[in-house]
């Protein structure tokens, strides 16, 4: 997993999670508590409620990204920036200042007259984007969209998300972020929740992660709050998705978020690494789509990735034959059944393939036992 350097903040595995605030000039933005349009006090709330909270970024929109309002042209964006530039000259405190835009000239502009960053809500849909980060040296988040600027975030199938995440390709800075929400009207409240169980697939580039799940209607409808109601569900969402690997979380609710942030980074998984003539590092591998992932990166075949990540089922209740089944369909596979002479309970251990082969061979038995094996994980290839 790569460190991106953001104007001299650090963002990557190796450092503590990363809190955007955000920042609005838009109007039409719905949460009314981040949107100003005069920059004076929209220096005061960045000073007092983003910066002296916590946040290490603060992403400034020109625009709202949601689907009901009409998209603004890059000439329209442009009109606002100077309210957006007013405002990061008249803040005190200290951060890295993005912009967050679908054009580039809207991104080198900003980027010519102060701002260190691109929050990049098309994904690179711009082709020039990437051509104005590199050549200003700045970090940009990238997140997943068709190549189509009036649709941010519009993947339709989570599938999808992860090639979409590499259109016109990366700079060395560029950080991923998934995209929860967006303009489509077939993407669901399942997608995001699939979006959020996967969320460690999309570390397969080893590239840092972002997230923007503030009170997000996914979380929101699990435990049936409102808008205004729901900083409970996505601070719970935040200790999650850092522990699953997010690096920079975006978020209106600064203060609070870095705490969540603060105790997921806590309580995650310490992995082995290693730096030296030769660098070794343990990734974040749970499942076989994650390893698929990594191995699509490395080039190589993707049928491995059964191999490559290790389960641990236990079974009780069962019987002296079924016991049996298990151990013979064990013996002509790499998984191992882990039981005493008398025990009505084992342990099926192994990679995803020798498992699932286990899973196969014992079967027929009984319906119970069918019924217990249909859900160990098969290989996804």
């Amino acid at each position: 997993m790569r460190t991106v350097d953001a104007a001299g903040l650090e963002i990557g595995d190796d450092h503590p999670p990363r809190i955007m605030g955000v920042l609005n000039v838009s109007k039409e933005s719905p949460y009314d508590p981040s949107v100003y349009d005069d920059p004076g006090e929209a220096a005061q709330y960045v000073d007092e409620e983003l910066i002296d909270e916590g946040a290490d970024i603060v992403d400034v929109g020109l625009e709202s990204a949601n689907k009901k309002f009409e998209v603004l042209s890059a000439e329209g964006e442009l009109e606002r920036l100077d309210t957006a530039i007013e405002t990061i000259e008249s803040v005190s405190g200290d951060a890295v200042f993005s912009i967050e835009t679908r054009y580039h000239e809207v991104a080198a502009e900003a980027l010519n007259r102060g701002f260190d960053m691109v929050n990049d809500i098309c994904g690179f849909a711009d082709s020039e984007m990437p051509r104005v980060c590199e050549e200003y040296d700045a970090a940009v988040a990238k997140m997943a969209s068709p190549p189509d600027l009036e649709r941010p975030g519009a993947i339709e199938d989570v599938d999808d998300i992860y090639e979409a995440l590499s259109l016109n390709g990366f700079t060395d800075k560029t950080i991923l972020d998934p995209a929860f929400g967006g303009w489509s009207e077939e993407k669901t409240i399942a997608d995001d929740r699939e979006t959020f169980h996967r969320l460690r697939e999309f570390r397969g580039y080893g590239r840092p992660l972002l997230v923007s799940i503030n009170r997000k209607n996914f979380l929101r409808s699990v435990a049936d709050r409102t808008t205004e109601e729901a900083l409970p569900v996505s601070l719970a969402a935040t200790s999650m998705a850092v522990e699953r690997g997010a690096h920079i979380v975006r978020t209106h609710d600064v203060r609070e978020t870095r705490d969540a942030a603060l105790i997921g980074k806590e309580f995650a998984r310490d992995r082995a690494r290693y730096d030296d003539d030769v660098s070794v590092e343990e990734l974040d591998v749970t499942t076989t789509g994650d390893a698929r992932r990594h191995i699509d990166r490395v080039g190589g075949d993707a049928t491995a990735a059964a191999d490559a990540v290790a389960r641990v089922y236990e079974f009780d209740g069962l019987d002296a034959e079924q016991l049996g089944a298990l151990r013979a369909g064990a013996a002509d596979s790499s998984a191992v059944v882990v039981a005493g002479e008398a025990a009505t309970t084992a342990l099926l251990l192994g990679n995803t393939r020798g498992i699932a082969a286990t899973a196969d061979a014992a079967r027929g038995v009984s319906e119970a036992l069918d019924a217990a094996l249909a859900s160990v994980e098969r290989p996804t290839e």
